[in-house]
């Protein structure tokens, strides 16, 4: 009868399994995007920083801290976009977080009749959270 009865598998670790796709496609590009909002929010922080230096008149201490949190929200999504990029899955959260922030923002922008720029905010938000808890990357990301 040799031969005719499996193995029992030995030891007590389970078989490792490889992800098929180790950079998935929707981490990709929820890092690229990421990316791309710091880019643009950078821009915004440049723009923010020769309003106050050419301003008639102005609140500087007000003015100051907007160009800080400007500046300071553009690092934020380079670094979260950097650290999703290596997969640290503590990234994640953080960056869905900001994503959520783009709703009220959209929201306000919408109702003060800038529609054209706070629906795709809106939808930008919506769009990298989905790509960001989508199946591919919770495995990437080893959730």
């Amino acid at each position: 009868m040799g031969g005719t009865v499996p193995r029992a598998a030995t030891g007590i670790v389970s078989p490792v399994t490889i992800d098929p796709d180790p950079n998935p496609t929707t981490l990709a590009w929820a890092v690229r995007l990421l990316r791309a909002e710091a880019v643009a929010l950078g821009l915004v922080a440049v723009w923010l920083v020769w309003a106050d230096l050419t301003a008639d008149t102005t609140d500087l201490p007000s003015a100051l801290l907007v160009t800080a949190f400007a500046g300071g929200g553009a690092a934020a999504l380079w670094a979260l976009g950097g650290a999703l990029g290596g997969r640290r899955a503590g990234a994640r959260a953080p960056a869905i977080v900001l994503q959520l922030m783009l709703l009220p923002v959209g929201w306000y922008m919408i109702q003060g009749g800038l529609g054209w720029l706070g629906v795709p905010l809106m939808a930008l938000g919506v769009g990298v959270s989905a790509l960001l808890v989508s199946p591919p990357t919770t495995r990437a990301l080893g959730f």
